[in-house]
């Protein structure tokens, strides 16, 4: 069985600042992983890319030639890269393992994991291929200084996470800009009375029936909570790789080794 994380969330989230840190602690610990760029409009890397979809397609390319816009081009790539998985992804995955770990650092365009159902059939494709896949939503942690944003942070994940049907993991990035951070620890396992009365605070009274059913949305789904990740802190690298490993069960069929304590016969 192969391992991977399919890194999403919205542009600016910190997907691909996340990838990079996630490789360097991997290196420091003797761990491998290796990181797959599905960004075609991607340039710079503070990571080695092991596999490139702009091998197979650019974005550039496809504005150029198309006269699409950035949306509608990476769009197009995305649908370009669907109908070649069984060629270019196949002999790509072909270098790896069966117990190899990919991290996949995905494209920020929210409409790519919310309605568009590319990522699901490469999911699926991969699942094929016997990967156990956690999808890893990045939020970032600026959002949740205020309510209203907070909410809509958790609509887009709650959306990803009924999109994808995936074993799910939400990260608060950036939290090392997090001046307060008392403010953010109320909104990691949201309640739902007290999301009502920020946002009755901050609302007009006209919306107060609304912001009561969003509110309850967002506790009867109570997968819908988060993961503070403070880059400055190898711990908390840490624990997000080890959540995210008991998500995809990665290490458990490993032998256990049993050190043996009873004393040899004598001759």
């Amino acid at each position: 069985m192969g391992y991977a994380q399919l890194v999403i969330g919205p542009a600016g989230s910190g997907k691909s600042t996340y990838c990079s840190s996630l490789y360097d602690h991997c290196v420091t610990t003797r761990r491998r992983i290796d990181i797959v760029n599905l960004d075609p409009a991607a340039e710079n890397f503070n990571y080695p890319v092991s596999m490139d979809i702009r091998e197979l397609i650019s974005l550039d390319d496809a504005m150029e030639e198309l006269g699409l816009g950035p949306n509608g081009g990476l769009i197009y790539c995305m649908e370009h890269l669907e109908e070649n998985l069984d060629d270019w992804l196949e002999e790509e995955l072909q270098n790896y393992l069966d117990d190899d770990y990919l991290i996949f650092d995905c494209p920020g365009q929210i409409e790519l994991f919310t309605h568009i159902p590319f990522l699901k059939n490469f999911v699926s494709h991969l699942q094929r291929r016997n990967f156990s896949v956690c999808a890893v939503y990045l939020l970032d942690s600026q959002f949740v200084t205020d309510v209203s944003k907070y909410i809509s942070g958790c609509m887009a994940c709650l959306s990803a996470m009924v999109q994808l049907e995936l074993p799910h993991v939400n990260i608060l990035s950036k939290m090392d800009l997090v001046s307060n951070k008392k403010e953010v620890e109320e909104y990691l396992n949201p309640d739902a009375r007290f999301l009502v009365s920020e946002l009755n605070q901050h609302m007009a009274p006209k919306f107060a029936k609304l912001n009561k059913a969003l509110a309850e949305v967002v506790e009867e789904y109570s997968m819908v909570n988060f993961i503070p990740l403070d880059l400055r802190k190898e711990s908390s690298i840490q624990y997000i790789l080890s959540t995210i490993d008991s998500c995809i069960q990665y290490g458990e069929d490993a032998d256990v080794k049993v050190r043996d304590f009873d004393p040899e016969d004598d001759d």
